[in-house]
């Protein structure tokens, strides 16, 4: 790849109800999932879902309140159902419809939300 597009990343904010319609137009267009992250930030928690096309990369940012709840992607892929249950586990992300969920117990943790301690 002469021309380095594999280096390109576009960042695009999305609302929490304006996920899943995203996601849906993302699968349609031959985007594939490559990964989701979650992290603890001063409103609440920063998710981002990235997605690949033909080595380039897009991700959706999601900022949420600690309280409120996410839509499941697994319906449309299935394998965030993983990334899911982390962030539920890990930060205590509240998400709905997850096609698999281990209800609080995908990780066998010391403490309740490890990287949300005040939750």
């Amino acid at each position: 790849m002469s021309d380095k597009k594999y280096t390109i990343q576009d960042f695009q904010d999305v609302t929490a109800d304006g996920l899943l319609p995203r996601v849906r137009e993302l699968k349609a267009d031959g985007y594939r999932l490559a990964q989701m992250c979650a992290s603890k930030e001063e409103e609440g928690f920063q998710i981002l879902y990235t997605f690949d096309k033909d080595h380039v990369l897009l991700n959706l940012r999601l900022i949420i309140p600690e309280e409120e709840e996410v839509q499941s992607i697994t319906a449309e892929y299935w394998p965030a159902f993983i990334y899911e249950n982390e962030m539920h586990d890990l930060f205590g992300i509240k998400i709905m419809n997850n096609a698999l969920d281990y209800g609080g117990h995908f990780f066998k943790v010391s403490e309740p939300t490890p990287w949300n301690p005040k939750n």
